[in-house]
């Protein structure tokens, strides 16, 4: 099996461990290879650029962040698996403890679960996909913005707030939950809609099948920023539309055997 590790950069002990790992990985018989920036800050010569990543399985070393990161610049899905070395780890289903156990029970190979991406473009211009969220936020503080939701081409609510949260079940656990949005089964196939500080405390979140066409329009002279999972941002014109779809590309990641709502708990529990 090829095995991609990725490491966060900016802790020396998560860079140990994974030169560590790769190791024993190699010893159970995996090819291993290194994304570039993990190479380099490892003292590798070789590496592989995100842009590039291929194989049978990438192994991500760090947080949330470093999952959403690899998985947002994959030109191609492949299976993640995280281990975690951030504050929550929502994405990284293993903790360093356990992924060696892992790995040896799993020579052969694991199971993977697809979960939803969201496609979004602006007056039809495409602008990428987000695995957790896309926000529509303003970029003057204490300035709200006007949001129109339509489904299926009828006009479903209009109010003002200062964003708009459109997220997928897999983010729920992420920006939405704290801007107050529920937690949602990441089997469910919908788009998460929780608005940011609303004026009218009747603007609640909606949970949106995929199989309906939305689109939301910021009605607004004020400057405002699309942010994509965090990575991305994109500076928004006036009166624009953006239309959300179901990505084609949905992100691959190995079920480890941990319930869903078992890890959310515990996670939860120990914040």
């Amino acid at each position: 099996m090829k095995i991609v590790l990725v490491s966060r950069i900016d802790d020396e002990n998560a860079l140990r461990y994974t030169a560590e790992l790769a190791r024993e990985l190699e010893g159970l018989g995996h090819d291993v290879v290194f994304e570039e920036g993990t190479a380099r800050h490892i003292g590798k010569k070789e590496g592989i650029p995100f842009e590039e990543l291929a194989g049978d399985l990438v192994v991500v070393v760090g947080g949330d962040g470093s999952v959403l990161l690899t998985v947002h610049q994959m030109k191609k899905q492949v299976p993640v698996l995280g281990i975690n070395w951030g504050e929550v780890g929502f994405l990284a289903d293993l903790e360093p403890a356990e992924a060696r156990a892992f790995f040896a029970a799993h020579k052969s190979g694991f199971e993977v679960e697809r979960r939803l991406r969201i496609s979004l473009s602006v007056n039809g211009r495409r602008f990428g996909d987000a695995l957790n969220e896309a926000v529509i936020v303003t970029d003057r503080p204490a300035k709200m913005l006007r949001f129109g939701v339509y489904v299926d081409g009828t006009p479903a609510e209009e109010f003002r707030a200062d964003g708009l949260l459109i997220s997928t079940p897999t983010g729920s656990t992420a920006y939405a939950m704290s801007a107050g949005g529920p937690i949602v089964d990441p089997r469910i196939e919908g788009y998460l809609l929780v608005p940011l500080a609303p004026y009218m405390l009747s603007s609640r979140p909606r949970l949106i099948s995929t199989g309906r066409d939305l689109a939301i329009t910021l009605e607004t002279d004020k400057p405002a920023h699309l942010v994509i999972d965090g990575q991305s941002p994109f500076e928004l014109e006036k009166e624009v539309t953006v239309t959300v779809k179901k990505s084609a590309d949905p992100a691959l990641f190995v079920h480890t055997g941990k319930p869903f709502f078992e890890k959310v708990n515990h996670k939860l529990r120990n914040l």
